[in-house]
């Protein structure tokens, strides 16, 4: 089990160190894509959770990666990654690079959310819903699109914990149900 604390501490340390640099963005960017390089390869995550590797090899394994990143490693990124190598640490990555990323946003006042249609959304509809989100929640809003047919139609929005559905499919879930009592 994965102690989070751990790796917020971690997390924290670097937003900490990253915003008196004024380089928060361009880590948790260089963050998330060392960790997805690691998620996506079951090789290289061999090589940092497995015991039969030397501190050694992990440490060329990740100097490896740090340099196949667009324009290198930012130095502070490439000091803590060491470090949790040096600790034996680099398990917690996936989750200091998902609070990194939260802990960047929330200070900066931003919220992530999802906007799923049935079918994909022209540039105008999706800064309108942005738009509307952004007033519902007075942030700033950053969404990802997800396209599933199983709504029918409409959109269902999720920012934070906070899911907005207005899809075809709910509607017509809560019109059976209705239709059901009666």
């Amino acid at each position: 089990m994965v102690n989070v604390s751990i790796a917020r501490r971690y997390a924290r340390a670097l937003l900490d160190v990253a915003s008196e640099a004024g380089r928060v963005d361009a880590v948790a960017e260089q963050l998330s894509a060392f960790a997805q390089a690691f998620a996506k390869s079951p090789e290289l995550t061999d090589v940092l959770l497995n015991p039969a590797y030397t501190r050694t090899q992990r440490s060329q394994v990740v100097e490896g990666v740090m340099k196949a990143l667009p324009g290198g490693a930012d130095p502070l990124l490439a000091s803590t990654l060491r470090l949790l190598v040096d600790r034996n640490r680099q398990g917690y990555l996936p989750d200091i690079a998902r609070l990194f990323g939260d802990m960047a946003d929330a200070r900066a006042g931003r919220v992530r959310g999802q906007v799923t249609t049935a079918a994909p959304l022209s540039a105008d509809a999706l800064a309108g819903i942005q738009k509307s989100l952004q007033q519902l929640t007075q942030r700033n809003v950053i969404l990802e699109t997800r396209v599933d047919p199983s709504l029918l139609g409409g959109v269902s929005a999720q920012v934070g914990s906070i899911l907005y559905d207005g899809s075809l499919r709910t509607q017509l879930e809560e019109m059976r149900r209705e239709l059901k009592q009666h």
